[in-house]
């Protein structure tokens, strides 16, 4: 067929100017992939009746954006307008500027990971986050693992193997991605021994339940739900007397933990890390990507002889983190050593405690702007009030007043489409669907230009 010959063959567009151009931005076998699998989908679309002709012409910048599609990260970053701050789906804190440059100095550059500078000999990773960990915490001893699971998982597997755990019936929590707390005591060895009921349990059951194979006793903070009305649980200063007088350890699992009373912040109060360590807990664990505002990892904080069990346990060192995490672990711990200071330093409280009043001028400045930019695709624009949350089930039954933009117009399915063609967008723009409208949450919004920016890459 001549549409057919209208097409160039592979070596003519390697030769050609805009294939040497390609060649040079992107390299010759990528080149020669994208002009097969693009020349194959013209055959096909000329066997199917399009023009040879035009397909012809339009190969070079067919084949750039292909390549350039090709090219770029699928890990890229987003705007997250959804309204919930620790986003799971969309890496949950960001990350303090000094973490950053700490992050990418340990990069860039060897460091003293397991390194002694005063003795010349080998040094302990877990030596540059254990002092700020109990300065903070008020713990005897501190160790870190990848996230928060796993330092649960270590602890049961290090004190529970090949025994029972005590927990609450009521505190079988099951977090993100449906990993259940029963499956991981299984996968560390340990026999679950469920006690009380699911609303109310009772100092009397765990009393009931020690037993010679008894290994510890686990509370888990209910961070990601609350049962309210007829209920009842054993405050940990109380089981942490009945695991002593056991003879076992009490792990506390604080899940989001926090350093801070958030009440300080206008948020619901949370019980913090040094709290559950004065209550008498044995261990604590808690995570560093939700509430403390750091990457993600898993700390274990304590009495120095259990700290230094799980040390021992083999399976520390398959859990242990990279350089990179440790120093971005250790700069955020240090904010925290100026408190007055942190919202300031710390985009996660920064964004938790905005208050509802400043979004709501962010969002009168930006309407009449995003309006202009969206009017040639037919929606319009109105501020709007929102409830935010804090996520990644920190806070789980709070919402925080916030404000945003209403993008509606063009009816039926529009919103669908316009999310849609934002999540496109060389900056993706992510909000939420709500009222038969899409809901941009201004709320983690920390400068107007960088949604403008990302808007202007629409196309009518």
């Amino acid at each position: 067929m001549a549409g057919f010959r209208n097409l160039p063959s592979v070596d003519q567009v390697l030769v050609s100017e805009a294939g040497q151009a390609l060649v040079r931005t992107h390299g010759h076998s990528a080149v020669v992939k994208a002009v097969r699998a693009r020349l194959q989908h013209m055959r096909e679309a000329i066997r199917a009746g399009e023009d040879g002709d035009a397909l012809a012409v339009a190969l070079p910048a067919l084949l750039q954006q292909d390549l350039a599609a090709a090219a770029r990260a699928s890990l890229r970053p987003v705007l997250n307008l959804t309204g919930t701050v620790l986003h799971t789906n969309l890496g949950r804190a960001l990350l303090a500027d000094a973490a950053c440059q700490a992050a990418t100095a340990a990069m860039a550059n060897p460091l003293a990971l397991e390194f002694d500078l005063d003795s010349g000999g080998r040094g302990e990773r877990d030596d540059h986050l254990r002092g700020l960990l109990c300065e903070l915490t008020g713990a005897e001893d501190a160790t870190v693992v990848n996230n928060n699971a796993a330092a649960v998982l270590l602890v049961l597997n290090t004190f529970g193997l090949g025994r029972e755990t005590i927990v609450s019936r009521g505190e079988l929590i099951e977090i993100g991605g449906a990993f259940r707390l029963p499956e991981i005591m299984a996968r560390a060895g340990v026999t679950l021994v469920e006690v009380g009921t699911t609303n109310r349990t009772h100092a009397r059951d765990y009393t009931a339940a020690l037993g010679p194979d008894t290994g510890l006793i686990l509370k888990v903070h209910t961070s990601n739900y609350r049962i309210e009305g007829f209920t009842a649980e054993v405050p940990a200063p109380e089981l942490a007397r009945i695991a002593h007088k056991g003879g076992v350890p009490l792990l506390n699992d604080l899940g989001s933990g926090s350093l801070l009373d958030l009440s300080r912040y206008g948020l619901r109060r949370e019980p913090t890390v040094a709290e559950a360590v004065a209550e008498g807990a044995g261990l604590v664990t808690f995570s560093g990507d939700k509430l403390l505002g750091g990457p993600q990892a898993g700390f274990i904080v304590g009495r120095r002889e259990l700290v230094e069990a799980i040390n021992r346990n083999p399976l520390k060192r398959a859990l242990r983190l990279d350089k990179i995490r440790l120093a971005a672990l250790e700069a955020t711990l240090h904010l925290y050593r100026d408190p007055d200071r942190l919202t300031q330093r710390l985009p996660t409280l920064r964004h938790l405690a905005r208050s509802q009043a400043d979004i709501a001028a962010q969002a009168e400045r930006l309407a009449p702007q995003v309006g202009a930019l969206l009017a040639a695709h037919g929606f319009s624009v109105s501020v709007c009030e929102c409830r935010s949350q804090a996520g990644s089930g920190a806070l789980p039954v709070d919402t925080i007043a916030s404000a945003g933009l209403r993008l509606s117009g063009g009816g039926g399915d529009a919103p669908d489409r316009l999310s849609a063609q934002l999540r496109t967008l060389p900056t993706p723009v992510i909000g939420h669907i709500r009222d038969g409208a899409l809901i941009l949450d201004l709320r983690c919004l920390d400068d107007d230009a960088t949604l403008l920016d990302a808007l202007r890459a629409l196309t009518p």
